[in-house]
C-alpha cells in the first residue's frame, strides 16, 4: 500500500502540468497560472486524507486554483491598466495576431463564462460536472457557454481567420 507522501507525489506528478494550463488558459498569466496551482496543491497536501477520503481530489483543487488565480487577477487588474497606458517594455515580444485575438476575445467574457468555456472546452468535462464545481445550475452553464460562444464567434470572425485557423492548426 502507497504511503500519504507516495499517493500525493503521483497525484501532483500526473496533474500539475495539465492544471497550470487550465489555469492560464483562465487567467492569461503563466506566472500567475503556476502560483495559483502551486497554492491549490499546497492546500491539497494540507487537507490531502480528507480529499482522498471523498474522493477524487483533482475538481477540489482545480476550483481552489481557479479561485486563487482570480483573486490574484483582480488584485493585479490596476496594474495592468497603467502597463497598458505607459505601454509595454522596449523588450517584450511581440504576440502572433491569432493569439491577440483569442486573448482579447477571451478578455470580453465575463469571469463566469471564460471558466465555463476552459473547463467545458479544454477539460471536456460535461456540463453537469462544471456546474458541480461552479455551483451553478446546468442551465446556468449552458447559457454561459452559449453567450461564450457566441462572443468569441463575433470577435474571432472579425479578425483573420486565415491565421487563427493556422494557429490553432500548429498548437492543436
Amino acid at each position: 500500500m502507497a504511503t500519504q507522501p507516495e499517493e500525493f507525489d503521483a497525484f501532483y506528478s500526473a496533474t500539475a502540468k495539465r492544471m497550470v494550463a487550465v489555469v492560464y488558459a483562465m487567467t492569461g498569466d503563466l506566472g500567475a497560472a503556476e502560483d495559483a496551482v502551486q497554492e491549490a496543491y499546497v492546500r491539497a497536501w494540507q487537507r490531502w486524507t480528507k480529499l482522498t477520503r471523498e474522493g477524487d481530489p483533482l475538481p477540489w483543487v482545480r476550483t481552489v486554483a481557479m479561485r486563487l488565480a482570480i483573486s490574484t487577477w483582480r488584485r493585479a487588474r490596476g496594474r495592468l491598466r497603467a502597463h497598458f497606458r505607459h505601454g509595454p517594455q522596449p523588450d517584450v515580444p511581440e504576440l502572433s495576431g491569432d493569439r491577440v485575438a483569442l486573448v482579447a476575445a477571451l478578455r470580453e467574457l465575463t469571469p463566469d463564462q471564460r471558466q465555463a468555456v476552459v473547463l467545458h472546452h479544454l477539460l471536456d468535462l460535461p456540463v453537469e460536472q462544471v456546474a458541480r464545481e461552479t455551483g451553478a445550475s446546468n442551465g446556468a452553464v449552458r447559457t454561459r457557454l452559449s453567450r461564450a460562444r457566441k462572443i468569441l464567434g463575433e470577435r474571432l470572425a472579425e479578425s483573420d481567420p486565415t491565421s487563427i485557423a493556422e494557429g490553432a492548426a500548429s498548437h492543436g
